[in-house]
């Protein structure tokens, strides 16, 4: 059973920045490509950023040259480093491990965690 943990969220004034962990514990057993997510009140949720395995990076043109996605020091965990954040970037943030062949999110969804960005 594989389970998407997502932290580090929180109230944010605008122009601020916050920092996203995102940990998978269950039976994975190799690196895989993930990504970021995130649905705002109303909206579908959407791809903000993903890594690949041999960490390649691409974003959403929302958020380029302001988020960053990156590894952490553990297989299958990511962060997203948020910089000057607006109120458009109010949402539920989550991560996915992405399926090896048709880069849709693999498994069920986790928590998410609440990034509210004020003006």
């Amino acid at each position: 059973q594989v389970q998407l943990v997502e932290s580090g969220g929180g109230l944010v004034q605008a122009g601020g920045s916050l920092r996203l962990s995102c940990a998978v514990s269950g039976s994975i057993s190799r690196i895989n490509s993930m990504g970021w997510y995130r649905q705002a009140p109303g909206k579908q949720r959407e791809l903000v950023a993903s890594i690949s395995v041999i960490n390649n990076t691409n974003y959403a043109d929302s958020v380029k040259g302001r988020f960053t996605i990156s590894r952490n020091s553990a297989p299958n965990t990511i962060l997203l480093q948020m910089h000057s954040l607006n109120p458009e970037d109010t949402a539920v943030y989550y991560c996915n491990i992405q399926h090896p062949t048709w880069g849709t999110p693999r498994y069920p969804w986790g928590q998410g965690t609440q990034v509210t960005v004020s003006s």
